[in-house]
């Protein structure tokens, strides 16, 4: 049977910096839902990357005393190696330096060009360094009513300048929104859009003369193609564009571009306008999540309070910091990072919930079954009950999972464990384990943990895809995971478990 496709994307990073915690929230997100649709029998396209281009690598680089490839090629390392760090499962890793993406960008600069919608005029006006952007003068206003330290960078630039008729896509854009609702996610973020459109759309300065770090524009010479316009192409460069077989004609359009709420107006207005000039379909969701605080204050250098991914991970932990990540927010808002909450969700949750389920569980199962196990007999309510709830907990989980909303489901899965643990104790295998006659019981509770044991291992796999992998093991399951054995029911009695070391250990909590 032939398979469907889906293709998610994480934005494409900057090189002019390390990578953060708001680079590791996007992509984790990312591969939850690839490896969540890869189990549930997709083909899954998985893209991320980084954005090499632009006057502001340029000047980091000759700041540090270093070329633009220089820079990229130093930074990007740091990037891969962190996906590695955190199991990111991505199907490619974009670089806008790298020849394919040159050719797709100057494809479609030609498509758009030739579609009427790219001219030569001449730009004065404020320009945003760090976003790479031209400001408005409502935006101007905006940005003079913040506090100093927190205004981006602004330079006044006069020169000649190729421009793309965004005006021209006014209407296009507000009923492509109306007929699709569900291109902008959350609906909140939809309505801003909305808004920003409806307020008027001047047409956008597509190229840049004041520096050479850049594709150049066709045919025109001292001219660099604008990098939002050069950045966003790299979704469908990986794909083979300008080729419209193989992996394009299989997986464009997108299915989710998940972007951090930013960079939303590039995605669900520019992105879209320059699709539609150049014939291409339009991506089927633009999600916008929110921004991480440290200790409830912005992230910033000179507080020296940026939260290093890699650093997190040596302390605690992949899986933890995926955990932690994906749990305490609804994805989409904003949310707080800090050592108190990690630790909190670590002891409370992991360690007690899921990882002293499974140590326990099987734990009996050696302890009373010398390991193997056992054959259950009829069940009682309390099994039926267990049965009954993962029915609802997968159907809801992959619900939640289609509506990224990362933090529900897992809700949902710790409540399943929890009714889980609460059967442990209300059955006291330990106490029928001394009861003669119970033989038959026993064998059908510890069943019934060793089945729910290896059914939980199935909801956790995308979000903690290493964890999963090892309860597997323990169970003596291949880690493959796959929607075919999701159904109750699938554990065979006879199967050798392993109780082994614990899944997570306690983390010791900072007094005040």
């Amino acid at each position: 049977m032939k398979k469907e496709q889906f293709y998610v994307t994480t934005p494409i990073y900057y090189v002019n910096d390390v990578p953060h915690i708001g680079h590791a929230y996007t992509t984790i997100a990312a591969d939850t839902i690839a490896r969540y649709k890869a189990a549930a029998g997709h083909e899954v396209y998985f893209l991320t990357g980084t954005d090499e281009h632009g006057r502001k690598i340029e000047q980091t680089a000759q700041t540090g005393g270093e070329t633009p490839i220089e820079l990229a090629d130093r930074v990007v390392v740091k990037f891969q190696d962190l996906w590695k760090l955190l199991g990111i499962s991505n199907t490619d890793f974009i670089r806008t330096t790298e020849p394919r993406h040159h050719e797709a960008v100057s494809e479609i600069w030609k498509l758009v060009e030739k579609n009427g919608d790219i001219y030569l005029d001449e730009y004065e006006g404020w320009y945003d360094v760090r976003n790479e952007a031209f400001i408005t003068e409502t935006q101007l206003e905006e940005i003079m009513k913040l506090p100093e330290e927190s205004r981006p960078r602004l330079e006044k630039i006069k020169e000649q300048s190729y421009f793309f008729r965004l005006s021209r896509y006014q209407e296009p854009l507000l009923r492509h929104y109306s007929e699709h609702p569900e291109f902008i996610k959350p609906d909140y973020r939809r309505n801003e859009v909305v808004s920003f459109v409806e307020g008027g759309l001047r047409d956008l300065s597509v190229s840049r003369t004041n520096f050479s770090w850049g594709i150049p524009v066709p045919d025109s010479e001292g001219h660099v193609v604008y990098v939002w316009f050069d950045a966003l192409t790299n979704y469908l460069t990986s794909l083979g564009f300008p080729g419209k077989t193989g992996d394009f004609g299989k997986f464009w359009p997108a299915d989710i571009h998940l972007v951090g709420k930013d960079i939303l107006r590039f995605h669900a207005v520019y992105w879209p306008a320059f699709l539609m000039s150049a014939g291409l379909s339009l991506p089927k969701t633009v999600f916008a999540h929110g921004w991480w605080t440290v200790e409830g204050e912005k992230m910033s250098k000179s507080l020296g309070n940026v939260v290093d991914p890699c650093q997190v991970v040596e302390e605690f932990g992949s899986e933890v910091f995926r955990y932690f990540l994906l749990r305490e927010i609804p994805f989409g808002q904003d949310g707080d990072y800090s050592k108190r909450s990690l630790v909190s969700r670590v002891n409370g949750e992991l360690v007690n919930g899921l990882g002293n389920l499974v140590s326990r569980s099987l734990g009996m199962i050696e302890r009373y079954l010398g390991g193997i196990v056992p054959e259950p007999g009829e069940p009682s309510e309390s099994e039926k009950k267990i049965e009954s709830s993962y029915g609802e907990t997968r159907l809801q989980v992959s619900s939640d999972l289609e509506e990224l909303a990362f933090n529900r489901a897992l809700s949902r899965i710790w409540e399943f464990i929890g009714l889980v643990n609460r059967y442990v104790d209300s059955e006291a295998p330990w106490k029928l384990a001394k009861q003669e006659g119970e033989e038959k019981r026993l064998g059908t509770v510890l069943w019934t943990l060793a089945e729910s044991i290896r059914v939980i291992s199935i909801l956790a796999y995308p979000f903690l895809p290493e964890t999963a992998q090892a309860i597997r093991e323990k169970i003596g399951l291949s880690p493959d995971i796959s929607a075919e054995n999701a159904d109750w029911g699938h554990t065979e009695p006879g199967t050798s478990v392993v109780k082994g070391e614990n899944l997570f250990a306690r983390i010791k909590e900072e007094k005040d």
